[in-house]
């Protein structure tokens, strides 16, 4: 079997207090995105990866009621958007009310990534979306949402 050296991993990471906001994560994240050669050519994924980032801030500010550890790792394959929060509980799926104005960033960030999933910590959950350049292969995981 032959090694596969083409493998580089390479991540940054950032802590966005609740008084910050989620415009300072996006703009972050922008930034390192663009050190990504691929993003040049797929738009509409940096789109995808943004608003994610977006909502995965916002669900750690307003319902874990927590900074937000940002953390993005590109590992040749997918990009990984790893957000942490304090809060231990899982998410849940919201009820699927048409006039809420709110609630829908879980399902906003399933429509967008590859694919994503919770991981329980000692010290609260982290959530990771997938995001897969055009051409390389899809992911095959399930999500685990309660």
């Amino acid at each position: 079997m032959t090694k596969d050296t083409s493998l580089r991993a390479m991540g940054w990471a950032q802590s966005f207090p609740v008084s910050q906001g989620v415009r300072a994560g996006r703009q972050w994240t922008r930034e390192h995105l663009a050190s990504l050669a691929w993003t040049r050519d797929a738009p509409e994924i940096v789109d995808a990866i943004l608003l994610s980032v977006s909502e995965l801030v916002t669900n750690a500010h307003v319902h874990a009621h927590s900074d937000a550890q940002l953390v993005l790792t590109w590992d040749s394959h997918c990009l990984h958007v790893s957000v942490h929060d304090s809060d231990p509980l899982p998410p849940t799926k919201q009820s699927e009310d048409p006039t809420a104005t709110g609630g829908r960033g879980l399902a906003i960030v399933d429509a967008l990534a590859d694919d994503w999933t919770t991981h329980p910590q000692a010290s609260g959950k982290t959530i990771t979306a997938c995001f897969v350049p055009p051409g390389a292969p899809k992911p095959r995981h399930g999500r685990d949402v309660s």
